[in-house]
């Protein structure tokens, strides 16, 4: 949303001679605020759908970025709620190949996992890592985040707030 306002302005030559008027638009930008912020809630089923293709689609829902008032310094987001994180499908030979990298602080200790392990150990965790990767990686972003939630399986304990089906295309 933007508001213009119209004003008058002389225009004047090199020897300073008012050579005549002009009209100057004056724009102002809308700034979000967080209390004006309306939440929805929004279900997505990762059955046999690409992780990276879920990842994004909860990405844009989670920062807002799909809404007309969306600003980049101040959570306009919803919440976003993904189902069957289990089934979700990896492209090409990701699934043996690609490599989750983690350190522990102490000397020797870089942990290496694949998709396969992570998916056999805690099988959300994968949809988190790729919607976190896409979320801006500072306070916002860690605001941000807290509002997904991966579930494993078709049930959520969520009904309450009322959440619309959000189908990937």
């Amino acid at each position: 949303m933007v508001l213009s306002q119209l004003t008058t302005s002389n225009t004047v030559n090199q020897k300073g001679k008012i050579t005549g008027t002009r009209n100057i638009v004056t724009m102002k930008t809308f700034s979000a605020k967080a209390q004006d912020v309306e939440r929805k809630w929004h279900v997505i089923d990762a059955a046999d759908k690409i992780l990276g293709q879920v990842a994004r689609e909860a990405a844009v829902l989670l920062r807002g970025k799909h809404k007309p008032i969306f600003t980049p310094h101040v959570d306009t987001g919803d919440h976003v709620i993904i189902i069957n994180a289990e089934r979700v499908v990896l492209s090409g030979n990701k699934e043996t190949q690609k490599i989750y990298t983690h350190y522990t602080g102490y000397v020797g200790n870089q942990k290496v996992e694949t998709p396969k392990t992570i998916r056999r150990r805690k099988p959300e965790l994968l949809v988190e890592k790729a919607v976190r990767g896409m979320i801006p990686h500072n306070k916002l972003g860690n605001a941000i985040v807290k509002k997904l939630s991966v579930y494993c399986g078709s049930e959520h304990p969520h009904e309450a707030q009322n959440p619309e089906a959000f189908e990937i295309k």
